[in-house]
């Protein structure tokens, strides 16, 4: 009996050690936050364990979980909701049901997932997307995208622009009764990224008639070409996404290969010719002092890969990347970045290039957020800083689209 008590205690001991994770003093519901951690961390490390022994790769145990979190088109007594499709790529439209006499607004809303999980069918992406529908009386489209690794980039990004462009056609538009010039491009985290990439190629194609009014950018993932940034430091073992997990899934991204992640966390896997770039991302200048503090900046290594992905030198899949010239174009920005979250010197350093070229932006920073904090909007894990960060991102939108 004593030695399986003394079993029972050291397995809960090394539990504890490998999943817990302290809270920052200012997090709010630090306990319920605390024990999504640990669920998240535990889904984490049980995919890895099936990954070693051959049952099933990581990605698929994750991508399981998610499913379970599916929900169906239904629609209620404001809005429409349907399962559909734009130029093949499955969509989900919430139209409100309510007389308008003018045309509406609209937002197309790209999901995050690390490029790999996820949907708009998720019930916290639904309750979003509905929500914003009904608070705005506007159109909304919610883009399923091609996941990887089943789909490398750029499957994802080509997805993404064919959607958008497919609904800006004036046909479309007519039909679903949308205002041309009151068009939104949202995403969150990885989503964020494609918004952003789909965003810079939208208002740089003169063969686009119709352009975007602003985007909406949430906790956006938008380079790893330096992936030892400030926050990365800080946020290695951070809450929800921890920096290995953050470099598994976008190296997924672009490959199975486990070299990439292997010389990702070393920040030599950049190829020799790309040295040009790094001035785009050099956190030493882009970044606000407060968050640079006493961090030196050392130049990632280049070369540490034995071969050459074109996709990490493509402002299309890194669209922090991408020259002044392109960004000049852009429309009215809203960004928002969480304190604790291993990206958020990406959103902080793309509020900084913006700015530089003129491009009007507006910036918030919670200093109590977390990366993911919309997945955690709906029972039985809400969380109040989810629902905060959608109240800000919709008062934003009600106030300015």
């Amino acid at each position: 009996m004593m030695l399986k008590a003394l079993c029972l205690g050291l397995l809960c001991v090394i539990f504890v050690s490998h999943f817990y994770t302290p809270m920052p003093d200012n997090i709010e519901e630090s306990w319920k936050i605390m024990a999504l951690d640990a669920i998240a961390k535990t889904c984490t490390f049980t995919a890895m364990c099936f990954e070693n022994m051959g049952i099933m790769r990581y990605e698929e145990f994750i991508s399981m979980i998610f499913r379970l979190d599916y929900t169906q088109p239904l629609s209620d007594e404001y809005i429409t909701v349907t399962d559909t499709t734009f130029v093949d790529i499955p969509v989900r439209l919430y139209l409100p049901k309510r007389k308008s006499e003018t045309r509406r607004r609209a937002v197309i809303y790209f999901h995050g997932g690390g490029f790999c999980f996820g949907s708009s069918k998720q019930r916290a992406f639904d309750f979003l997307n509905r929500w914003t529908a009904n608070t705005l009386d506007a159109v909304v489209v919610g883009v399923d995208y091609r996941l990887a690794p089943q789909h490398h980039f750029p499957a994802q990004f080509e997805d993404g622009l064919a959607a958008v462009k497919f609904f800006l056609l004036e046909k479309i538009l007519t039909k679903y009764g949308v205002d041309p010039t009151r068009i939104c491009i949202s995403g969150d985290s990885s989503g964020g990224n494609l918004a952003t990439a789909v965003t810079q190629q939208v208002q740089n194609d003169a063969e686009i008639k119709h352009k975007i009014k602003m985007q909406v950018l949430l906790y956006p993932g938008l380079q790893i070409t330096d992936s030892y940034l400030p926050s990365h430091r800080e946020n290695e073992h951070g809450i929800v996404l921890t920096r290995d997990v953050a470099i598994k899934l976008v190296s997924l991204y672009f490959t199975k290969d486990e070299a990439l992640p292997r010389a990702m966390r070393r920040n030599q896997h950049m190829p020799l010719e790309s040295r040009h770039l790094f001035k785009f991302v050099n956190w030493s200048i882009l970044l606000p002092e407060k968050y640079r503090k006493d961090y030196v900046y050392t130049e990632p290594i280049l070369g540490g890969l034995s071969y050459s992905l074109p996709g990490l030198t493509d402002s299309r899949a890194l669209p922090l990347l991408a020259n002044d010239s392109q960004l000049q174009n852009l429309p009215l920005t809203y960004i928002l970045t969480c304190q604790h979250d291993v990206l958020r010197d990406d959103g902080l350093m793309y509020v900084t290039r913006l700015r530089n070229v003129g491009v009007q932006v507006v910036h918030d920073h919670i200093e109590d957020g977390i990366h993911g904090a919309l997945s955690y909007m709906t029972s039985p894990f809400y969380l109040r800083l989810g629902l905060r960060i959608r109240d800000m991102y919709v008062s934003w939108l009600d106030k300015n689209l």
